[in-house]
C-alpha cells in the first residue's frame, strides 16, 4: 500500500505544482475542467466497459452495493445532523454534508486498490462507484446540492441519471457480462490502452483542485467533523455491513478501504453550480485527502 500512496502521491504533487508554476500559461480552471471533461465522457466509460465486461457479476456484487449504498446513506444523516445541532449556514452545511457523504471511489480508489491487492480489486473500486456511489451523488447528491444551495436550479435527479454516460457503459458492460458475450481481441486492446488514461489525468487534475483548497486553510477546523465522517465512520459502517452479508478476506478488507477513501472531487463542480460555499467544500476535500495517506495505512492493518 505505501507504494500506490507514494505513487498517489506524486501525480497529486504534479497537479499542485503545475497550478502553482503554471508552465504554459493556461488558466488552472480551463485546464481541470478540460482533463476531467475528457476523462468522463470518453476515457472512464472506456474502463468501466473494460472491468465490469470482464468482472465475476454474482451475489457479491450485491453485497458491495448494499454495503456501499449504506456507507453512504449513514455518513448523510450524521453529517446531517451534526449541521443542524451546529446551525451552520446552509451554503456552509451543504458543502460539508456533500464532503462527508461521497468518497473518491474511482479516481482515488481504482488505483490503490489495483496495486494493493492486484488487477482483481479494480472491479470492486468500479462496481462501489457505479452500483452505489455515482447513482446517489447524481441523486440524492443533487437534491442536497439544490436544497442548500444559493443557486437552486430546475433538475430531476432520475434524468439526471440518463444523461452520465459512464453509467450507460456500465450498464452495457453488465448486459455483455451476464449474456457471456466475449469481446473481440482488438476491442478488448483498445478499452485497455483507454483505460489508462484515466487514473493518471484524473489525480492530476485533484491536484489542481487541491491547491484552491490549500488556500483555504483558516477554515480547515471547521471542516474536521467531516474528515472524521469521511476517514472512520463510513468504512467502520461498510466494514460492519459487509461483514454481516458475509464477505470475508481479502475482497472485505479491499471494500473497507474503498469505503475509507477521502472526499470526491466532483463535489466542487455541484458547489460551483449550486451555490455551495466552494472554499469550504474545497477545504475538506483538501484536509480528507491529505489525512488518508496516514488513514489508509490503519484501516489496512486494522481489517
Amino acid at each position: 500500500m505505501t507504494d500506490a500512496l507514494i505513487q498517489i502521491l506524486a501525480l497529486l504533487g504534479l497537479g499542485v505544482g503545475w497550478s502553482v508554476i503554471k508552465p504554459a500559461g493556461l488558466d488552472i480552471v480551463t485546464v481541470r475542467n478540460a482533463l476531467t471533461n475528457t476523462v468522463y465522457y470518453v476515457f472512464l466509460p472506456a474502463l468501466v466497459l473494460k472491468i465490469l465486461w470482464h468482472a465475476q457479476l454474482d451475489l457479491t456484487s450485491l453485497k458491495i452495493s448494499i454495503s456501499a449504498i449504506s456507507g453512504i446513506l449513514g455518513s448523510l444523516l450524521l453529517a446531517t445532523l451534526i449541521c443542524r445541532l451546529c446551525n451552520s449556514q446552509r451554503a456552509i452545511a451543504g458543502a460539508m454534508i456533500l464532503a462527508a457523504t461521497f468518497p473518491n471511489a474511482t479516481y482515488l480508489g481504482l488505483p490503490l486498490l489495483e496495486n494493493t491487492f492486484g488487477p482483481w480489486a479494480r472491479s470492486i473500486a468500479i462496481q462501489f462507484d457505479m452500483f452505489a456511489c455515482l447513482p446517489l451523488v447524481l441523486t440524492v447528491g443533487i437534491v442536497i446540492a439544490n436544497r442548500y444551495g444559493n443557486n437552486p436550479q430546475p433538475t430531476h435527479p432520475v434524468l439526471s441519471l440518463l444523461k452520465v454516460v459512464p453509467l450507460w457503459a456500465a450498464a452495457l458492460a453488465v448486459g455483455l457480462n451476464l449474456l457471456k458475450v466475449k469481446p473481440v481481441p482488438w476491442l478488448d486492446g483498445l478499452l485497455e490502452m483507454m483505460s489508462h488514461a484515466v487514473i493518471p489525468l484524473m489525480l492530476f487534475a485533484a491536484g489542481l483542485a487541491l491547491t484552491r483548497g490549500l488556500k483555504e486553510w483558516r477554515n480547515l477546523p471547521t471542516v474536521l467533523p467531516v474528515a472524521i465522517i469521511q476517514l472512520f465512520i463510513m468504512p467502520f459502517i461498510v466494514w460492519q455491513v459487509a461483514a454481516t452479508t458475509g464477505l470475508s478476506g481479502e475482497t472485505l478488507r479491499a471494500l473497507v478501504i474503498e469505503g475509507a477513501l477521502p472526499s470526491m472531487a466532483l463535489g466542487i463542480v455541484l458547489c460551483d453550480r449550486f451555490g455551495l460555499n466552494t472554499g469550504i467544500y474545497a477545504a475538506a476535500m483538501t484536509l480528507t485527502t491529505l489525512l488518508s495517506f496516514f488513514t489508509l495505512p490503519l484501516w489496512y492493518h486494522w481489517i
